[in-house]
């Protein structure tokens, strides 16, 4: 069995998680892919966060109707949200099954800043969403210069560009802006009924 597995904040989640988990899905003939919203992020701990709660179900009302699942393995565990800890539960509760954990271009660059990079290089291949404007190649060296054994770990997803972030869309709700069609419109209604982002 082939699981792709994508972490993240989800705060919100938006149309481009939805298309890269789609692309993963696809590309790497995936059996299931696991959305696993960060409990308590680990690298965002300078910044506000929705409560974990809220993300949950801002996930939950985005997979809806899709092949994607909710694991709740990093919400419901105390402490920092570790992506090796997950992959090393996922491995445990799943025997056998191929590993591969879904990320963008940029979170690549960040990996040897993680906790525990060459274990989680050991434990899952890395499908990287490819970026048109930048060189993957060029990418795989870097990282490569401070964690070798990630040349041999990363398959690369062929995605399109889209403007889409986190960041943007709390911006444009605070300004009054429209998030229509960034986000899924059941997502929209959740942000706008619960007041988030003002």
């Amino acid at each position: 069995m082939r699981v792709g597995v994508l972490g993240g904040t989800f705060d919100p989640v938006h149309w481009g998680h939805l298309l890269l988990a789609e692309q993963a899905r696809d590309q790497l003939r995936l059996d299931r892919v696991l959305f696993v919203p960060a409990g308590l992020p680990w690298r965002k701990q300078d910044r506000v966060i929705s409560p974990v709660g809220q993300r949950v179900e801002m996930v939950r009302l985005a997979l809806e109707g899709s092949p994607f699942e909710l694991s709740l393995l990093e919400a419901e565990r105390p402490g920092p949200s570790y992506t090796v800890d997950t992959l090393e539960q996922l491995r445990a509760m799943l025997p056998g099954a191929e590993l591969y954990f879904i990320m963008g271009h940029d979170a690549l660059l960040d990996l040897p800043n993680w906790h525990r990079p060459a274990d989680i290089v050991a434990l899952a291949c890395l499908a990287v969403a490819r970026r048109p404007d930048r060189s993957g190649e060029e990418a795989l060296a870097e990282v490569s210069r401070r964690l070798p054994s990630a040349r041999e770990r990363v398959v690369w997803l062929e995605m399109p560009l889209l403007g889409i972030s986190g960041s943007d869309i709390r911006r444009r709700v605070r300004e009054g802006r429209s998030i229509r069609y960034l986000v899924p419109a059941a997502v929209e209604d959740y942000i706008y009924r619960h007041g988030l982002y003002r």
